[in-house]
This record gives structure tokens, C-alpha cells and sequence, in this order.
């Protein structure tokens, strides 16, 4: 599917995000705004990994409103002040991806938010992270594929789980 930026998008119907926003699927909420929602990612490539969506259906970042954009980085900061409060990460990665060739999976607005510690289990993460020790990738190599499916198996979070996390994280949200 080509988006009306010309960039090729991914197809999921029904679309994953908009049945988070809908209530329909089940992620652990972290905190909602007029036009996001925060959640937790139920695959925690690192203890901790959320996003900040868009309640409107919107593909890609070029989609955005100004209101939603603002809201995104708004509520992406919050995020990323309680994730330092809750984990003492190394870093906070965030990110964004717009179109396939980007490595964008769900044609939605989500935008990352991740706490990076040593030792994550992100091989299929961003490129960026092909240089962060002990991130499942060597300097200079490509990703090769073949055990995405079994590591988004490993990483999937049970519903308790998710709900703990997304607790602590919230009660570490800035007043």
C-alpha cells in the first residue's frame, strides 16, 4: 500500500493500534491523552519498551497534525522521565519508523520509547543499535532474519507481566 506521501506502507487489517485505541485489544495502558495513548509494548525486547500512538488512524509521521505532534513529544518526555525514574536505564532510545523501508511493521503512528540497559535481547531492533555492545548484533554485520520469529516469542510479555510494568512506570509519571 502506498501512502499519499508516496511511501510504501505495510498492510495489517484489521490495524493492531487502532483496536488499542478502540479498547478492543488488551495492552496495558500507561496514560491517555485527548490524542494519545501511552502504552507498554506487550513485546519487551527491553524491560520497559512503550510507545506513544495516536488515537486517529494515521500512517506515518508526515500524517500528523500539529496538535498530535506536539502531543506525541508531550507525552513521549513524560514517558521518558518516569522509564528513568522506574529503571535507571543507560539511555533512553526513541524512534519512529515511516514506511517498510524504514522498518515500519504497522501502518499507524507509534512512536518508541525504550529503556536501554547492557545485554538486551534487541537483534531486530533499529540499526542504530548494531554498535551498542551487547545489543544480539556485531559491528558491520547484517541482520539476518531467520530467529525474529522465535526471539518475538521469547520477548512477549505475559498480560501480568505488562500490567506490573506498566504500574510501576506510570506511578513514576511526573506530577
Amino acid at each position: 500500500m502506498i501512502g499519499r506521501h508516496m511511501i510504501e506502507l505495510p498492510v495489517r487489517d484489521p490495524c493492531d493500534l487502532c483496536e488499542v485505541a478502540a479498547r478492543e485489544e488488551r495492552w496495558a495502558i500507561i496514560e491517555e491523552g485527548e490524542h494519545t495513548l501511552t502504552v507498554i509494548n506487550p513485546w519487551q525486547f527491553e524491560v520497559g519498551q512503550c510507545c506513544v500512538i495516536t488515537r486517529r488512524h494515521v500512517a506515518t509521521l508526515l500524517d500528523l497534525t500539529g496538535e498530535e505532534g506536539a502531543a506525541v513529544m508531550h507525552y513521549a518526555k513524560r514517558l521518558a522521565e518516569a522509564l528513568v525514574s522506574s529503571f535507571r536505564p543507560l539511555g533512553i532510545l526513541t524512534f519512529q519508523n515511516n514506511g517498510v523501508y524504514s522498518g515500519q511493521e504497522t501502518p499507524h503512528f507509534h512512536f518508541h520509547v525504550v529503556p536501554r540497559q547492557p545485554g538486551s535481547d534487541w537483534g531486530i531492533g533499529p540499526p542504530q543499535l548494531a554498535t551498542f555492545d551487547g545489543a544480539g548484533r556485531k559491528r558491520g554485520t547484517a541482520h539476518d532474519p531467520s530467529g525474529d520469529a522465535q526471539r518475538r516469542e521469547r520477548v512477549q510479555a505475559p498480560a501480568r507481566q505488562l500490567a506490573e510494568t506498566a504500574a510501576l512506570i506510570r506511578s513514576n509519571l511526573p506530577g
